[in-house]
């Protein structure tokens, strides 16, 4: 499990958004290669971290990497929106910070027989969690023409979404679509040629909107910012990694609407709504990677941090 390797990202301003108590509860909804969690777990003394991921081999390779912290540290194999049952069956009322990191880690790319790489040749499959039904190959293979192109526009924002949906439908009447080269030809032939001679490769916007349906992650990550800020304690902190700006979106509307207080129209002379904020943000914008960081990991450049505390 060594080659289960990780680069946190953004990971001391995660430490200081989460502002660590040594006797605090924390939840790491995307344990990972636990880079995050290890760093956790080190700052606790009678606190407690909860490290959940729903990818089973990530879990190994994190139980490997946090087993100095043994006595402070619960491993659960669970998808990171399930948190309150997780919490539930831990009977845990509410913690002290939660962290979510949102991107796929670099060793699942990396692995190539899980289909997540446009780069190696490997059976389409792309599940976070390998006990989930849903793959790859059945998504291409067998959803209709209309739901390819939404999910390769909104999911991937992929403009030649049209093109590329018709030409898999085409593709598939003739034999199934089953490893994930096989999928790269079939959009590499439905693109223009300048789309081909761009920088970025043509599968990498259809394979990220691929990955998403497959997981659910936009649903994930709504789910999970309807619950979160309820299991934190006051003056509890919740801190998310985001990637892309379809989550990054998500999480954003659900902060602000957490720190919204009265939404009685302007002109009442009284509030009657009695909505008060649940939050304050820690930062208003986004925090970014620093130059340092992006020389050491250029996978952190589109990465956003937002932190937000829970009020009395």
């Amino acid at each position: 499990m060594s080659d289960f390797h990780h680069i946190s990202v953004l990971l001391e301003e995660c430490l200081d958004g989460l502002n660590i108590k040594p006797d605090g509860i924390y939840v790491d909804g995307t344990l990972g290669g636990a880079g995050h969690s290890s760093e956790i777990a080190k700052r606790l003394t009678t606190g407690r971290l909860i490290g959940i991921d729903r990818d089973p081999i990530a879990l190994k390779a994190a139980g490997e990497r946090l087993a100095p912290y043994q006595d402070r540290v619960t491993l659960v194999h669970s998808n990171f929106c399930e948190i309150d049952n997780v919490l539930n069956e831990l009977s845990i009322s509410a913690v002290d910070g939660i962290l979510l990191d949102l991107g796929v880690s670099s060793p699942q790319l990396d692995d190539s027989s899980r289909g997540f790489s446009y780069m190696a040749d490997a059976p389409l499959d792309m599940r976070m969690n390998n006990h989930d039904v849903l793959t790859a190959e059945q998504i291409v293979n067998t959803w209709s023409y209309e739901e390819l192109r939404r999910i390769l526009f909104d999911y991937g924002e992929e403009r030649y979404a049209p093109q590329i949906a018709a030409a898999i439908c085409r593709r598939r009447e003739q034999a199934p679509i089953k490893t994930t080269l096989e999928l790269v030809d079939v959009i590499r032939s439905a693109m223009p040629a300048q789309a081909l001679r761009e920088k970025q490769h043509p599968a990498k916007r259809s394979f990220q909107a691929i990955r998403i349906a497959v997981n659910d992650e936009l649903g994930a990550v709504r789910k999970v910012m309807d619950v979160a800020v309820s299991k934190l304690k006051p003056g509890g902190r919740l801190a998310v990694i985001t990637f892309h700006s379809l989550e990054d979106r998500i999480v954003k509307n659900a902060m602000a609407e957490a720190a919204k207080g009265c939404t009685c129209p302007p002109n009442f002379p009284v509030c009657v709504c009695g909505k008060k904020p649940q939050v304050k943000l820690v930062n208003r914008k986004p925090i970014v990677a620093s130059d340092e960081e992006l020389d050491v990991n250029p996978r952190s450049r589109s990465a956003k941090l937002r932190v937000c505390e829970k009020l009395d």
